[in-house]
């Protein structure tokens, strides 16, 4: 079960590693905090979904697997949605459009075709717990990145002074495919170092 929960956070990470959902990666993380809420919230759909479809799997016939994948995925997807609209208003309007496509995210269909479909509850738990961790600590890396070096603050927090010049590339769309770039070259040196 530990091999399946750390799986995703360091050596098949969604977004450093495996490269998938991508949008979200590169569209909500001009901050730390956005690049956070959109990983939470992604780590519970992919974590109830994992296990909801790994309970039906034998229930379903093979010709519609995947249109009922998508209706398991889209009723915890709405769940997240509406809380965070009720709960965290602020971040649900920042995140926007983003949490509804988390529907459509490959990663959550991915694990439910590859993982979920094929194994037992626990271990799909593990494997929504560990990829849905990876994806976040990846987006919360690359939105705090993104915010230090593009606002001088970290988590909203301002450390640097009005008059101190930040580099306003990183809070557009072509920083995020910068500091995206520079992550997985990072990731992918230190993968060839331990080799």
């Amino acid at each position: 079960m530990w091999k399946e929960l750390i799986k995703g956070i360091i050596k098949e990470n969604p977004s450093l590693v495996l490269l998938l959902g991508m949008c979200p990666t590169l569209g909500v993380t001009t901050s730390a905090l956005n690049g956070m809420g959109m990983g939470m919230a992604t780590l519970f759909v992919l974590a109830l979904s994992n296990v909801a479809i790994s309970l039906i799997k034998n229930l379903i016939p093979d010709k519609v697997r995947i249109p009922c994948y998508i209706v398991v995925i889209a009723c915890f997807v709405t769940i997240v949605d509406l809380s965070m609209n009720a709960y965290t208003p602020a971040l649900h309007a920042q995140l926007g459009l983003f949490i509804p496509l988390i529907v459509v995210n490959c990663i959550i269909l991915a694990r439910a075709e590859a993982f979920a479909s094929k194994n037992n509850v626990v271990m799909s738990l593990m494997d929504g717990i560990g990829m849905g961790l990876g994806f976040t600590l990846s987006l919360t890396l690359l939105g705090g990145i993104r915010e230090i070096l593009g606002s001088g603050s970290f988590f909203g927090f301002k450390f640097v002074s009005e008059n101190t010049s930040t580099i306003l590339l990183f809070v557009m769309p072509p920083g995020a495919f910068l500091a995206l770039g520079y992550l997985v070259a990072v990731v992918n040196k230190l993968k060839k170092a331990k080799a």
